[in-house]
């Protein structure tokens, strides 16, 4: 019988393992965090692909763009592939699950944008594709993998690769990634607003609820007015 706590204590063993090579990719989360608030202060998108649980990681990272966050800001154009079903599905039935992102990248990407592709192998035939495309497309291409050497790595201008063998520790890492590099997007976008001939707009105060919810037993919850 294997020993109480052995598949946690393994776990955070090769997720420490990785954690001492993943601080060396500071410089390149902070240049990357800069380049995007300036690509998209002045305009520009960015599209994110992956597939399982990465297309997850992805659509994590467009949500903090196009929300926030911390603090308030203006709403910026990041876009999932995967999560436009309809057109993903209807690509994939039409011309092939391999052109699913790169008919999308053709569709949605313009010359400068930024095109970040995530995936722990760095081998699917599908983000290579969509790569290629947005190659010819004009777009930067970024890819999020697992250990390099891999072909996605080879393909994109810039890569960040996570040093860990274990798939959920690459994908663990990769969500460090994309709120990191919200981070330092955040920092430099007043800049790249001014940069832009933009103005950072003022943050708007949370709504507050004026009125307490109270549950009787047995009843619905009534909201009752605390104003006084």
């Amino acid at each position: 019988m294997m020993p109480a706590g052995t598949l946690l204590d393994t776990h955070l063993s090769n997720l420490a393992a990785a954690l001492a090579p993943y601080r060396a990719c500071e410089p390149q989360l902070a240049r990357w965090g800069a380049r995007l608030a300036h690509r998209l202060a002045a305009g520009g998108r960015l599209l994110v692909a992956g597939n399982g649980g990465s297309a997850a990681e992805a659509q994590h990272l467009t949500a903090e763009l196009v929300g926030k966050l911390h603090d308030d800001r203006q709403p910026l154009s990041a876009i999932a592939l995967h999560a436009e079903t309809s057109a993903l599905t209807a690509i994939a039935n039409d011309f092939g699950y391999a052109d699913v992102y790169a008919r999308q990248v053709r569709a949605h990407g313009r010359p400068g944008d930024i095109l970040l592709l995530l995936s722990t192998s760095g081998t699917s035939g599908n983000l290579l594709t969509a790569a290629h495309t947005a190659h010819d497309a004009g777009l930067t291409t970024w890819a999020l993998t697992g250990p390099t050497p891999n072909p996605l790595a080879d393909t994109c201008h810039d890569t960040l690769a996570v040093a860990s063998p274990d798939t959920q520790v690459v994908q663990e890492l990769h969500l460090v990634t994309s709120h990191l590099l919200c981070e330092y997007l955040e920092q430099e976008l007043p800049a790249a607003l001014a940069a832009a001939g933009q103005a950072a707009p003022a943050g708007r105060p949370t709504p507050v609820r004026t009125g307490v919810e109270v549950v009787l037993d047995g009843t619905a919850g009534q909201q009752v007015d605390a104003r006084g």
